[in-house]
């Protein structure tokens, strides 16, 4: 019985024919597109439980199609690319992916990122951790059950993980969360990411909700340590 299904897009043939033998043999079902409009139409057409997606594809970038199937779904993305780029990682976190890897990578470091993505989908899919209660602090108020967030008459909606990052230190407000408790509690303890993640997380949330994003007042960086909210 297969474990997942993994739709893989990626223009370059070796990667696919190696993707596709390795995840075939760890139990996955695995799908391949190779543009970017064959891997929107293979993902409305079968679905998929996590896909890998090349950032540099012919007929639609990476970022396109990452869009085109947000507006669909939540389903997992892990973001695939030759470059060795900040500008790059940083360009995949902005968009919300639930991880990161450059080629080349180990196949053992795939899989288990994989398995990490689609256990944290589980676990948030099945109520684990307990679902947040509304909050508020700091003249905002939370509502988990439409990730949104509320100041005075104004309301917006969250990305998913945003909105657990904004929870959680909004839950704590006055105390200082390290950095590695925040990503285990928002990212799960097996995440294998690159820690930037969290800064480029926090950095949106600032351009949100704070009133000047440069000298934020809510969410503070403790240098060397991690963040607290200041209601």
């Amino acid at each position: 019985m297969t474990e997942a299904r993994v739709l893989v897009v990626e223009d370059e043939e070796s990667y696919r024919d190696s993707l596709k033998y390795l995840l075939s043999r760890e139990g996955f079902e695995v799908l391949l597109a190779e543009t970017g409009p064959q891997g929107v139409e293979a993902f409305q057409r079968d679905g998929a439980d996590v896909i890998l997606l090349d950032l540099m594809l012919p007929g639609m970038s990476g970022q396109e199609v990452f869009r085109a199937i947000r507006e669909r779904s939540d389903v997992p993305v892990i973001m695939v690319t030759a470059k060795d780029d900040q500008v790059d990682k940083i360009i995949g976190l902005e968009l919300g992916a639930d991880d990161y890897v450059t080629k080349p990578y180990s196949g053992r470091e795939l899989v288990a990122r994989i398995r990490g993505v689609l256990r944290r989908q589980s676990m948030s899919a099945n109520g684990i951790p307990d679902e947040p209660e509304r909050l508020s602090v700091g003249g905002l108020t939370l509502d988990p059950e439409r990730l949104s967030v509320a100041r005075g008459e104004q309301t917006m909606s969250l990305p998913p993980k945003e909105f657990a990052l904004l929870h959680l230190l909004a839950q704590n407000a006055g105390r200082v969360l390290p950095r590695q408790v925040i990503i285990d509690r928002v990212w799960g303890a097996d995440y294998f990411g690159d820690t930037k993640t969290l800064d480029v997380h926090i950095k949106r949330l600032r351009g949100r909700i704070e009133v000047d994003p440069s000298e934020p007042t809510l969410i503070q960086t403790v240098r060397g340590v991690g963040y607290t909210f200041e209601a």
